[in-house]
């Protein structure tokens, strides 16, 4: 089991702030570069480009699971299309163990695969349609 390291996740922090700043700045540089020019709107600050980016976030694509832009959809049953096939050709032991690892990975995520897969997997009960 990997020890956690202190340095790399300083390094993740370090770099999430810094991507955030910078789409941040990208932002506020744009806004006041075109909106003001173009629609005589207002120029904007750094705190109010981040509003704006959580809010556009907030409208087009939510922060809860599973969601997001619908561009990102097709990439994602791609993904479990992949993962399904090469579950098939696991052997129980083998599974078992990368479940292990990749839950540990990415949390509750697998077990929205794990239910999709089981529903997949169970036959559909007919009903009888006495007439």
């Amino acid at each position: 089991m990997k020890r956690f390291s202190v340095g790399l996740f300083l390094k993740v922090v370090v770099m999430i702030v810094g991507c955030g700043a910078l789409i941040g700045f990208v932002t506020m540089g744009l806004w006041n570069w075109l909106v003001p020019e173009l629609f005589h709107g207002p120029v904007i600050n750094f705190w109010q480009a981040l509003g704006l980016l959580i809010l556009s976030k907030l409208l087009l694509g939510s922060f809860a699971k599973g969601g997001g832009a619908p561009w990102g959809e097709k990439r994602r049953q791609q993904w479990k299309e992949k993962m399904k096939e090469k579950m098939k050709h696991m052997s129980d032991d083998e599974r078992a163990k990368w479940k292990e690892n990749f839950s540990r990975c990415v949390g509750g995520r697998w077990n929205d695969l794990e239910e999709e897969e089981k529903k997949d997997s169970t036959p559909h009960s007919t009903e009888n349609n006495n007439h």
